[in-house]
């Protein structure tokens, strides 16, 4: 049997959940990293989502993802990721199990100015086993710290890698992805 030629090698497709609280910029994130258009599902804030939604620290924020933000990146001819980025607000968490499953890892968009919020996006992947990168988006203004100051603040195990980045730069998302990949790799190898 011969080896197939390069042009019938089919590159992996990798699924990549972009994940985190409300308003931390996930959408951003996979329209500013994304080769296609990307698919978003954002509807106006209403009226309707006073008292239901917390949009402290968030108060001029005029629209919402309520169901998925989906894009593709091509990292090389044999890896291809396709990014599923979840919706924020507490009320549509149900989608975050169907959203999850078959994903090989995630990036949790974290806040310095609301911090707290990433608690329960890192619980989610922790409960599941979901391996994860923290990414933390530096807002102007929001208070800069550290990864490591992050790391302690998030309570997180020192081999879960956290970086800084800012989710409308394409470079700095491609760092994030790299980082989540090298992880993963770095993992599968550890359990080889």
């Amino acid at each position: 049997m011969s080896e197939p030629t390069s042009a019938a090698v089919l590159a992996a497709s990798v699924k990549i959940l972009i994940a985190g609280g409300f308003g931390v910029g996930k959408t951003t994130m996979v329209s500013s990293i994304s080769e296609v258009a990307p698919l978003r599902t954002e509807e106006m804030i209403t009226e309707l989502s006073t008292g239901v939604d917390d949009l402290a620290g968030v108060e001029s924020k005029k629209t919402t993802t309520v169901a998925l933000d989906f894009g593709r990146i091509t990292i090389d001819d044999s890896l291809v990721l396709y990014l599923f980025g979840t919706p924020g607000q507490d009320r549509f968490w149900f989608l975050w199990d169907e959203l999850a499953r078959g994903a090989l890892g995630a990036v949790v968009i974290a806040d310095t100015r609301r911090l707290e919020n990433s608690f329960a996006a890192i619980d989610f992947f922790e409960r599941r086993g979901l391996s994860f990168t923290v990414a933390v988006n530096c807002f102007a203004g929001a208070p800069i710290y550290t990864p490591d100051e992050v790391r302690d603040a998030l309570d997180l195990d020192a081999h879960i890698p956290v970086v800084l980045c800012d989710a409308r730069d394409r470079v700095s998302c491609k760092t994030v992805l790299t980082t989540l990949i090298e992880y993963l790799i770095a993992r599968a190898g550890a359990r080889v």
